[in-house]
């Protein structure tokens, strides 16, 4: 009887320390840039309207807590070629994005990237402390196969694949080996969109609530509210995309806390904490 009564505030309290022992982030979207195109939904969604214009930025998210201040994805530097097509306007460089909220590039301890776009790694020399982490598959597809002839390289910059390489060599990359895995306490990675050969989106521990940063897992607010995978070239696997946004969706208790790579809508969705950077909670 006594066994009985002592199990319950045994289950309490391994529950208490288990709860204790999890990390609580908060997190921050910051725009470094926007596009001056006259984009429609159609050109980030497939059957989106052809009509309906809509707001690209380009943005980094931070993550803050347990003595951390880490970055998913890094940006990109206002000299590569391939943003002259988008029509980049407002541009900040990252780093000095960051310096607006108080964070300095040497404060970044690690950066997660969602995938190996231009837009979204370039900037990976801004932080020199960082420690990096990306998918295996994603990573290895990068550096190696995407060069090779018939393969996809399109968004890759070779500069990036340098830097990388380098990163790896000084043992300053953890290659991620697959879906559903806690990288870092309180913070899970996941894959299945494939925007780029294994991309992988971040769910963090926000106290009462969770965050999904789906980078580029989600273009835009309209994928996600249709379940709309990504127009042309935009995913390798456009059901495994849309599958991919409705797991996300059982992630957390609202799907407002579901966060998509270039939408602008999020600055007005979020309580702003600086020019250009909003919290989101």
């Amino acid at each position: 009887m006594k066994k009985l009564v002592l199990l319950p505030i045994l289950l309490l309290a391994i529950l208490f320390t288990c709860h204790a022992q999890t990390p609580v982030y908060h997190v921050y979207a910051l725009k470094f840039a926007a596009s001056n195109y006259p984009f429609t939904t159609a050109d980030w969604a497939d059957g989106g309207s052809k009509t309906e214009s809509v707001k690209i930025d380009f943005m980094v998210w931070l993550i803050r807590g347990n003595g951390r201040n880490i970055l998913v994805d890094a940006g990109f530097l206002g000299d590569i070629g391939d943003a002259k097509d988008f029509k980049i306007i407002d541009y900040v460089r990252p780093d000095s994005a960051l310096l607006k909220f108080g964070v300095k590039p040497g404060d970044i301890t690690d950066i997660i990237f969602s995938h190996p776009h231009w837009d979204h790694i370039d900037g990976v020399g801004l932080f020199p402390n960082a420690h990096i982490w990306m998918q295996k598959e994603d990573f290895n597809y990068f550096v190696s196969t995407a060069w090779q002839k018939g393969q996809h390289n399109g968004g890759f910059a070779k500069r990036d694949v340098r830097a990388m390489v380098n990163l790896n060599l000084a043992g300053k990359v953890t290659l991620v080996n697959g879906d559903d895995q806690e990288i870092i306490p309180g913070i899970k990675v996941f894959t299945g969109s494939r925007h780029t050969f294994n991309s992988q989106y971040v769910l963090v521990q926000t106290g009462t609530n969770r965050v999904v940063l789906a980078s580029d897992n989600i273009w835009i607010y309209y994928n996600l509210e249709y379940l709309r995978p990504a127009s042309t070239g935009g995913t390798l696997d456009p059901a495994g995309y849309v599958k991919a946004m409705q797991r996300m969706k059982t992630m957390v208790s609202d799907v407002k806390y579901i966060i998509p790579g270039h939408d602008a809508r999020i600055f007005t969705r979020f309580p702003a904490v600086a020019d250009g950077v909003v919290e989101i909670k």
